[in-house]
């Protein structure tokens, strides 16, 4: 399966483990939790969606590569103790608690969570002494002796033999106590999470017109050749500071990470290509100003694909950044105004003191934040959220302390007229970007019309996440009405295709 349903496969056992009946017991005994299994190739995202999963569940999540282990450090250190048996001393070996259950514990004190999963990269790949104390791990869920806390799940992960010649098979008897779930490199699905963390556009459209360079692995006279989807993730990050530091990438830098010397070249072309458009001032002021000159549309219009697609792709992109401020302030409103609309009664009382109650609510909204950082609840862009929030919190209180207002009720006042102002800068800010779309269709139109790239366009929208939540709230016409006429078109060139090329029965 690929990465996403396998996602879904392990928040659904998550849930199922976790769940209690009226008892408060596990409606699945731990006994009968088995542990997942995720097996893959390499750099597919494996761990990630474990993080992805606790924090959507709101657990822990303790990782490890175990194979980074010693036996000492997996199942604890031997020391002798006395023990009386039947009447009578006798000495016998025990363990100390083994380094990586104590580091739950330590976890559960830090988080405040009492839940949470074990994740353990590279299970089938420990070392020979480690490897009779992982399988009574999958089999007893204990290190040496001692058992993993109640409520602790676990989740182990290894490559396929054939991507690791370090692998060891495990056995029947072991296989048979675990979930396991094999994953497949799947582009559409990564190119989701691709949009859903807006990673550099250049990766996103090259690898949408050449989706077969997206897993790479093949072994040659010189050794394994490969690319893995986390060495894109990562070229992706290293591409989006090298603009900001004003740095190029060229072949020597993207064969550091797409390790396969055709594909690397191929990219750092389709890269330098890319940017030649992205630093092209007309294009710009295309989209920032609606002046479309006539030496970009001849030159655009009569580029080969590659470099259109390279244009549609940036087009998009500029776009979606443009949507994705607006709905970041739109999320900061919306945490303001519960709090604000929450605190309506509590600010009208006669014994509140208006700068109190702001600090207060500051407080709280401060401790909640740094209480998921820690527990590693929030991804990056939950923090921007959250610290923004406070920012916008904190010039409140110093605006209050300022006004000094006399009520609760004239405070009340102040913040809501304060918000407001905000809500209408946000206003002009949805106007902003909708302007910005406009633009974008009138550049479309003006070089393409209604042809293939147009279609890419809309189809690049459709797939962003930002995009999708920006056009929920604003209302492009052309946006509506291409969907229907060209999408539609391309679903029936798709399908008459699929009939012509359908063989006789």
């Amino acid at each position: 399966m690929n990465i996403k349903r396998a996602k879904e496969e392990i928040k659904d056992t998550v849930e199922a483990y976790l769940m209690k009946g009226e008892d408060g017991e596990y409606l699945i005994p731990p006994i009968r939790q088995r542990p997942i299994l995720l097996l893959g190739a390499p750099g597919i995202g494996k761990t990630q969606i474990m993080e992805q999963i606790a924090r959507e569940c709101g657990i822990c999540l303790a990782a490890y590569t175990i194979n980074h282990h010693t036996r000492q450090s997996a199942i604890g250190l031997p020391f002798i103790s006395k023990r009386i048996f039947d009447g009578k001393e006798y000495t016998v070996t025990e363990y100390t608690m083994s380094e990586i259950v104590a580091s739950l514990y330590e976890k559960m004190e830090q988080t405040g969570l009492r839940e949470g999963i074990l994740f353990l990269d590279e299970i089938n790949c420990v070392s020979e002494t480690l490897a009779p104390a992982m399988l009574q791990f999958l089999q007893c869920k204990t290190f040496g002796n001692h058992k993993i806390p109640e409520g602790w799940l676990i989740a182990a992960a290894g490559n396929p033999p054939e991507y690791n010649k370090s692998v060891r098979e495990f056995d029947v008897v072991t296989l048979d106590r675990v979930k396991k779930i094999m994953v497949e490199p799947d582009f559409a699905v990564w190119k989701e999470y691709a949009k859903e963390q807006r990673l550099h556009p250049a990766v996103v459209s090259y690898l949408t017109a050449r989706p077969s360079c997206f897993y790479h692995m093949e072994t040659t006279v010189d050794g394994k050749s490969f690319v893995t989807p986390r060495g894109w993730e990562d070229l992706s990050q290293l591409l989006k500071v090298y603009e900001k530091l004003g740095k190029k990438a060229d072949r020597e830098v993207t064969v550091q990470y797409l390790q396969h010397d055709r594909i690397a070249r191929d990219f750092a072309n389709y890269l330098a290509l890319f940017e030649k458009y992205q630093m092209d001032r007309r294009l710009e002021e295309a989209l920032e100003q609606g002046k479309i000159s006539e030496d970009m549309v001849k030159r655009a219009s009569h580029a080969p694909f590659d470099e259109k697609a390279a244009v549609v792709s940036l087009i998009q992109s500029r776009c979606s950044a443009s949507f994705a401020e607006a709905v970041r302030r739109e999320k900061i409103l919306e945490k303001i105004y519960g709090i604000l609309k929450a605190g309506h009664r509590e600010l009208t009382e006669e014994e509140a003191v208006p700068r109190n109650w702001i600090s207060k609510k500051l407080e709280e909204t401060e401790k909640e934040y740094f209480g998921k950082k820690k527990a590693e609840l929030l991804d990056r862009e939950a923090e921007k959220i959250f610290r923004e929030s406070i920012k916008l919190l904190e010039r409140y209180a110093k605006d209050l302390k300022d006004k000094n207002p006399v009520s609760g009720e004239e405070a009340y006042g102040l913040l809501r007229e304060w918000f407001s102002e905000e809500q209408d800068r946000q206003d002009l800010l949805w106007e902003k970007c909708g302007q910005t779309l406009e633009y974008a269709f009138d550049f479309m139109e003006t070089v393409f019309g209604n042809s293939q790239e147009m279609v890419l366009f809309l189809t690049e929208l459709n797939s962003d996440p930002i995009s999708i939540f920006f056009l929920q709230q604003y209302e492009c016409s052309r946006y509506v009405r291409y969907n229907k006429e060209l999408l539609l078109d391309e679903r029936r060139r798709t399908l008459d295709m699929k009939l012509k090329n359908r063989p006789l029965q």
